[in-house]
């Protein structure tokens, strides 16, 4: 990995979700965030512009998704006795739905604010990437087995170069092994922080 070779100039940082409201959820799940926060200051360094996504729904959520599912994210199924919540854990304005504070997100970065998982899906992160010369992502946050892999699936289609950086991705330990060893390898490149930050050149 060290002749790999990932361009400054045509490169963007995408954090995904990984936001106030989910800090409970991420240390959970026994994710570092030190990995991230180096990334990040790097990127800074470097003048590699950083895009955060996060969910910031209406407090009745009229903006939320319908497709109804089977079951929640903890795996319990939906009925009488479990109904399926219309209701927006952070709605806008509130704190919880800020990047994580470890960030400094500030007026150089991008706020792309979503209501769907992809971060692609009617939001300007395609535009803005472009219009910033950025052809080629970094790819972090959580949850990985459901909106980061909803973005790569839409990053892949749109045509971008992608790089998962592993170690900065949060989620159930079995779905994030299977997707950062099986299934992301075959959409994309997925190293380590330590190899991409080696290899921004």
């Amino acid at each position: 990995m060290t002749s790999e070779s990932i361009p400054i100039a045509s490169t963007g940082l995408v954090v995904f979700d990984l936001y106030e409201g989910a800090r409970d959820s991420i240390v959970e799940r026994g994710m570092s965030l030190q990995p991230s926060i180096a990334l990040v200051e790097r990127c800074r360094d470097l003048k590699i512009p950083i895009f955060f996504t996060r969910p910031v729904h209406r407090t009745d959520g009229h903006d939320l998704a319908r497709t109804q599912p089977d079951m929640d994210r903890q795996h319990r199924r939906y009925g009488d006795d479990h109904p399926h919540s219309m209701v927006p854990s952070a709605s806008a304005g509130s704190p919880d739905t800020f990047p994580l504070r470890e960030f400094n997100a500030g007026p150089d970065d991008y706020d792309i604010t979503k209501h769907r998982w992809s971060a692609f899906h009617g939001t300007s992160l395609d535009l803005s990437l472009r219009t910033a010369g950025v052809d080629t992502i970094l790819l972090i946050g959580g949850t990985t087995h459901i909106g980061v892999a909803a973005t790569l699936y839409s990053a892949r289609d749109l045509d971008y170069q992608i790089y998962v950086v592993q170690d900065c991705c949060h989620g159930p330990k079995g779905e994030l092994a299977s997707l950062i060893d099986d299934i992301f390898p075959q959409i994309c490149h997925v190293r380590t922080s330590k190899e991409v930050i080696a290899a921004l050149r």
